[in-house]
């Protein structure tokens, strides 16, 4: 067994892996590589990222040449933000330059208003060659896809690479393939919304991928009430509904989104929705009771 920790995507990344000795160091570098590669290609922070090209030009009218897999992504993302009604959308991450979260403050007056224009999927043009975003100042933001996305295809890459059992754990999102010896499972803790060190439920998967998604990661509190870093496209403020969501899926990219439009979404409703999709899921309200498929409760 190996296991292999970096930083990256502004987290802690961590790979455990099972197989031949001399195969391991390799195989960990090689996925290692793959995560980096699509954070310099995506991340918003890069000066030289396509992400940075693409908000450059916004409200230029030039289209910004892509390739077939940021395509893929983008129209991932627009189905998620047509099955959500709207509520998954790469354009609202503007809105975090209207939210500090670690001010302990909340917007100046009119500041989440003044970027609402500035936001919708519906104003971002794109096709399997390029992509325009037609508002000047807007942005595209593919946080809301790409560490999930980076989970799958680190994992892919793993199992190229003759790795027998996997655990790819980027900052709480996973994917995963086979099972460590002796075992059936991979048993997986899911961290408590209010209290860190602890975990709230277990969860024993053996294979594809877990995806969180809650407010406790960053927040606020202002007299009693907290402030989650999930804000609605529509309102431009902080979602009130659940607190925290886990989804299992075969990929991690499907299991994150659906973890985050269930967030997004009122607790009733996120709850209803979870339950007919028929992914395991595992829902915290704010009561901090327990709903779902999966999960023992502690």
């Amino acid at each position: 067994m190996l296991e292999h920790s970096f930083t990256a995507m502004a987290g802690p990344c961590r790979l455990r892996l099972y197989g031949e000795d001399e195969l391991l160091p390799t195989a960990a570098a090689q996925a290692e590589a793959e995560v980096r590669r699509l954070e310099a290609k995506y991340s918003r922070y890069q000066e030289d990222s396509l992400t940075t090209r693409i908000n450059g030009a916004a409200g230029s009218d030039q289209p910004v040449a892509i390739d077939d897999e940021t395509a893929g992504l983008l129209q991932y993302a627009e189905t998620a933000w047509r099955e959500s009604d709207g509520l998954f959308d790469l354009t609202s991450g503007i809105l975090r330059q209207a939210w500090d979260f670690k001010s302990g403050a909340l917007p100046e007056p009119g500041a989440v208003e003044a970027l609402l224009p500035k936001v919708g999927w519906g104003k971002l043009r794109w096709d399997r060659e390029s992509v325009t975003l037609t508002e000047p100042g807007m942005e595209l933001d593919f946080g809301g896809c790409v560490k999930e996305y980076a989970c799958d295809s680190a994992a892919a890459q793993l199992r190229q690479a003759g790795v027998e059992a996997a655990l790819v754990d980027l900052a709480g999102d996973m994917a995963m393939f086979g099972t460590p010896p002796g075992t059936s499972a991979w048993e997986i803790g899911i961290r408590h919304p209010r209290h860190h060190e602890q975990a709230i439920a277990h969860i024993a998967l053996s294979g594809g991928a877990l995806a969180s998604s809650g407010d406790y990661a960053r927040c606020i509190t202002i007299d009693g009430k907290t402030y989650g870093h999930i804000l609605n496209p529509v309102t431009g403020w902080p979602v009130e509904g659940l607190v925290a969501v886990s989804v299992s899926a075969g990929q991690c990219l499907v299991a994150g989104s659906t973890a985050t439009i269930a967030m997004l979404k009122p607790a009733d409703q996120a709850l209803a929705w979870l339950e007919a999709l028929g992914l395991p899921w595992l829902a915290v309200d704010a009561g901090l009771n327990c709903h779902g498929s999966i999960g023992e409760r502690r």
